[in-house]
């Protein structure tokens, strides 16, 4: 079992314990080099990085933000991990909450990957904004950076819960043109998520207004009549 810490210092120093190259190897043909940008990585299989999170949930705020602040991809994985841990938890008080949404959304500039944000939007961001104005994902959805785009769309995700898909709508049809690939995806896991028929009723309007991408995973469950039909409409 892998030793959980307090501090930024003690979770990087168990990544670089638990790096080989094997791994490394695998995030470099995961992430090319077109798409990483600066992004660094230590060859840390994810399973360990969570496993780590685990143990290093009760991680003071300032120390999380630090571990946002690496060059390394898996510390930053960390960080939010650890963010969304403490989201879900029940005995997080309601100012926790708001602390962890405002980390989040005050250092979005860490948080700069497809797979930084699916780890912590959905309970982080949705859910610190269940019960209050959505206006703060309308303002990511008009962002200029396909991140916070993409935040947007998958924070939504969290109403759902409760039967709510206004708000996933919405933002779907402001992204629906999008041209960033990630964001493309994003919105169209988030929309077949929401389930028939509420869907096809969605589609019905906008398949023919979609990135191929959105819809080609939208209609992903769909039956294969319904799917050949929206897909044609494009």
């Amino acid at each position: 079992m892998v030793a959980g810490t307090r501090t930024a210092g003690g979770f990087l120093a168990a990544l670089e314990s638990l790096s080989s190259d094997d791994e490394l190897r695998k995030y470099k043909r995961a992430f090319p080099v077109a798409r990483r940008g600066r992004d660094r990585f230590l060859g840390v299989r994810m399973g360990a990085v969570l496993e780590l999170a685990h143990a290093s949930v009760d991680m003071p705020l300032d120390e999380v933000e630090r571990l946002l602040e690496s060059q390394w991809h898996e510390a930053r994985t960390g960080a939010v991990s650890i963010m969304d841990l403490q989201a879900r938890r029940r005995t997080t008080t309601s100012e926790r909450r708001r602390e962890l949404y405002e980390l989040y959304m005050r250092r979005h500039d860490r948080i700069d990957s497809w797979d930084l944000v699916d780890v912590a939007a959905v309970h982080v961001v949705g859910g610190y904004l269940s019960d209050k104005s959505r206006e703060p994902l309308y303002e990511l959805a008009r962002s200029p950076r396909p991140c916070e785009r993409r935040t947007a769309i998958v924070a939504t995700m969290y109403f759902l819960g409760s039967g709510d898909t206004q708000d996933l709508f919405r933002i779907a049809e402001m992204l629906a043109q999008d041209p960033d690939e990630s964001v493309q995806k994003a919105t169209g896991w988030a929309l077949r998520t929401a389930g028939t028929p509420r869907l096809e009723t969605f589609l019905n309007l906008w398949a023919p207004r979609m990135t191929r991408v959105a819809l080609r995973y939208a209609v992903e469950n769909l039956p294969k009549g319904a799917r050949e039909r929206y897909l044609k409409a494009s």
